[in-house]
């Protein structure tokens, strides 16, 4: 049994042996050929050179949708709802009838109105022609002055009492007017809460009625946007002026797409919100398709410029804890470690060096992650034969 483990052994031994030499054998002949075996050779790291450049970056702020021209539609006199001649989402023009209120009560008034105006025309005629009469007597010398002058009284007060009953006739006609609501602008009619045979009055909001032609997306101005104006009022700050120079502004909505037209900033509160921190901002787009609602909610772009600044690959950047490092490459092509300060730019691919790196200075970057202190990065590609 024991010489049959060994002779075991003895026969792997040899057969190991064997391939050796065989390989070997023709790794001697490829040579002998003259067959060249690929050398493995390292390869440079990707640098860059650092440079500055200008860089668009952009801002984000949420933002809520809303009409331009947003008009709350409520009864100005109080009555029975009759009718209502639009529906949720209908749009309008301007001038169209929304809703009829009962007008029997309204049109009764101005009946009153008109007959009390037709009796005070009458009682002023009246008056007139008394007067008349003794101003004739007076210059004969047949009534005295102060029959003249009471006449006269009269007749003022008969010309007081006429005005009087002419405004209550135009008021009843208002009032009468008021029983047909119409629509102040074009737009997009709301919600309607309301139903016909419902008691309503000036307290009632029967629908808002959203004037789409233009819209406003409202949002507020983060910190740093605030200094930015802060620093600018130290200069004579002109907002008029500011939001003009302002660059146009995108609105993204929720599901991502870009709205095709762009706004412009149109509001800037100069009050700071105790409790957010920021200024309250209007952007206004405008609304030729009616794509735009209110209530619509998404994200406000403004892209700002930042001029001559360094900007490198993010992948070029190595977070180390609390630090980001940059691997700077030196004369003897080694890596040499370097801790930088950075600004995002928004686009996910670049960042801005604010400190740590000079323009000139040779980086790593793709494969910063792999590098070592003081490792060699870069390689004299060798000479083709």
């Amino acid at each position: 049994m024991h010489n049959f483990i060994y002779n075991t052994k003895n026969m792997k031994k040899k057969s190991v042996m064997t391939w050796a030499i065989a390989v070997a054998a023709v790794v001697g002949g490829f040579t002998s050929c003259g067959l060249d075996i690929p050398k493995e050779t390292p390869s440079s790291y990707k640098t860059m050179t650092v440079t500055k450049s200008d860089i668009e970056i952009p801002v984000k702020f949420s933002a809520k949708m809303k009409g331009k021209t947003d008009v709350t539609i409520t009864p100005q006199i109080s009555g029975q709802l009759v009718k209502i001649c639009v529906t949720e989402g209908q749009r309008v023009a301007q001038g169209q009838t929304l809703f009829i209120i009962d007008q029997r009560n309204a049109q009764l008034e101005l009946e009153a109105a008109q007959a009390n105006l037709n009796a005070a025309l009458a009682q002023e005629s009246s008056a007139k022609l008394e007067y008349e009469s003794n101003k004739n007597l007076f210059d004969k010398q047949i009534v005295s002055r102060y029959m003249l002058d009471n006449s006269l009284n009269t007749y003022h007060q008969a010309q007081a009492a006429v005005t009087q009953a002419r405004a209550s006739v135009n008021r009843a006609k208002v009032n009468l007017g008021f029983c047909t609501i119409k629509a102040p602008v074009s737009g997009i009619i709301g919600m309607i809460p309301v139903r016909a045979g419902d008691q309503v009055g000036p307290m009632s909001e029967l629908t808002i009625l959203s004037g789409n032609s233009a819209m406003t997306a409202e949002f507020s101005v983060t910190e740093n946007v605030i200094e930015e104006i802060v620093q600018e009022g130290n200069k004579n700050f002109d907002k008029e002026r500011y939001m003009a120079n302002l660059p146009d502004v995108t609105f993204m909505m929720k599901n991502g797409t870009e709205y095709p037209y762009k706004g412009r900033i149109t509001s800037l509160t100069g009050v700071v919100d105790d409790a957010t921190g920021s200024l309250a901002a209007k952007a206004t787009f405008p609304n030729p398709d009616g794509n735009l609602y209110s209530g619509i909610q998404g994200t406000i772009v403004i892209n700002f410029t930042e001029k001559n600044v360094m900007i490198v690959p993010q992948n070029a950047v190595v977070r180390l804890q609390d630090q980001y490092l940059v691997y700077k490459v030196k004369k003897d092509s080694t890596a040499q470690s370097v801790t930088v300060t950075t600004a995002p730019t928004g686009n996910g691919k670049d960042v801005i060096i604010l400190s740590g790196l000079s323009v000139g200075d040779k980086i790593v970057t793709e494969g910063a992650n792999n590098v070592q202190e003081g490792e060699r990065v870069l390689f004299p590609e060798e000479k083709k034969k």
